[in-house]
């Protein structure tokens, strides 16, 4: 029998729609990522004394190497087949189908060519500090995934469960929030080691922590998840969980190079 406590979930994802013009919860969600974070980031600086002259040019970066990599990603990685029958589909970005993983190899590219420029933070400098508002924005992003109630769980007998009625009527786990809430925590958890340690942190080790926390997270949340490649259907692990291992093993090789 279903509990009565059973969340019914079905949210318009247009938040507002003017004409041919709509404003979604997603993008909503995506532009309050990146501007919350670099509210963040002008507060490290000057916290930290370095050049602000750099994050005029992390602003217009970070955004176009997320986004595009997270497509490209998301392209690439779980639906290829699709996306190269129909290529214009690669464009509808504001349909959702980003992928976290590409994300980080488009904010990688793109922060290393703001450490180009003559006067710029060193390159391992920056991508320490970008890690704790990036924690942030993944939660942000798993927010705008519930609203479009995609990504979502597997199905649970748990009153938290949530029936996601525009895709079926079955309850299923709340996994977006759950990673949401994951990525909140390990934000302040970077952001304490950071007030805490400041200038004297070793290069190298907020970044390791974000890898091997984020995508700690991300591997044993994926257990709930529906899966998101149409190929990966047999597989012992998810192509999320297979994409998480590298980066966790990267996350402890950069910790164990600070402590030395």
């Amino acid at each position: 029998m279903a509990s009565p406590y059973l969340l019914h979930w079905n949210v318009d994802p247009i938040l507002v729609q003017v004409g041919p013009l709509a404003v979604r919860w997603y993008g909503v969600c995506f532009a309050a990522a990146f501007l919350v974070g670099f509210r963040i980031m002008a507060w490290i600086y000057q916290r930290e004394g370095a050049d602000p002259a750099s994050l005029d040019r992390l602003l217009i970066y970070m955004p176009v190497g997320a986004v595009v990599g997270a497509r490209l990603g998301h392209v690439l990685l779980y639906d290829p087949q699709y996306y190269f029958a129909h290529p214009l589909e690669i464009f509808k970005i504001w349909e959702g189908g980003l992928a976290s993983h590409g994300g980080a190899v488009g904010v990688f590219l793109a922060l290393y060519l703001v450490t180009r420029r003559p006067g710029s933070a060193m390159y391992l400098w920056l991508l320490d500090r970008v890690a704790i508002p990036t924690a942030l924005g993944g939660a942000f992003i798993r927010l705008g995934n519930f609203f479009n109630s995609e990504i979502v769980g597997t199905p649970t007998e748990g009153w938290w469960g949530v029936v996601f009625d525009r895709v079926d009527p079955l309850p299923r786990h709340p996994v977006q929030l759950y990673e949401a809430l994951a990525y909140g925590v390990i934000f302040l958890v970077l952001l304490g080691v950071c007030v805490r340690r400041g200038p004297r942190t070793r290069n190298g080790w907020l970044l390791g922590l974000f890898l091997v926390l984020v995508f700690g997270a991300r591997f044993l949340l994926e257990f709930f998840k529906t899966p998101q490649a149409a190929y990966e259907a047999g597989f012992v692990l998810t192509v999320g969980q297979l994409l998480s291992l590298p980066c966790i093993i990267a996350g402890f090789y950069l910790l164990a190079r600070a402590r030395r």
